[in-house]
């Protein structure tokens, strides 16, 4: 096997490996595990959610997590899809997330919002280091994924 190809089936492992870190936030978020949640992040890592609130550092954004989490997802549930990858090195990557709140009949509730994740790979695990939550007022301008879709069977919990 050449390097080329050494190359192609480890990017292929990383993009899984970041699927299942998308699954974890969304499940972490539908059943309101806040420790799950928070232990994505790195410890330094910086987050904007989607209203706006700028978060620094693992202890900022696990207060904001217990206070905003819990009961969040009593009328509504959320889902969130991979887009797109770009390894800006091979241990640090650029993610494009497509998330939707429904309500519990299947309904959207609200816009979908355009998380973007960079991530960095430490110690062999992908983790949440800057992350911007941007809601997509304009829906008709849809996200096309440009990844391929995750292997049957996949569980997360």
């Amino acid at each position: 096997m050449d390097k080329a190809m050494l190359i192609d089936e480890q990017k292929k492992r990383d993009v899984e490996a970041i699927r299942e870190v998308v699954a974890k936030v969304q499940h972490s978020q539908q059943h309101e595990l806040c420790d799950e949640f928070v232990s994505l992040f790195r410890e330094d890592a910086i987050y904007t959610a989607p209203h706006g609130r700028i978060l620094t550092g693992i202890a900022e954004i696990d207060e904001f997590t217990r206070r905003v989490l819990p009961g969040a997802m009593e009328n509504v549930t959320v889902t969130y899809e991979l887009i797109d990858v770009l390894f800006i090195r091979p241990d640090v990557a650029a993610v494009k997330v497509k998330g939707q709140h429904y309500t519990l009949d299947g309904k959207p509730d609200g816009n979908p919002n355009s998380p973007l994740y960079v991530m960095s790979k430490e110690d062999g695990k992908w983790l949440l280091t800057a992350c911007q939550g941007t809601f997509q007022l304009y829906p008709e301008f849809d996200i096309p994924s440009r990844v391929p879709p995750a292997p049957e069977n996949t569980e997360v919990g």
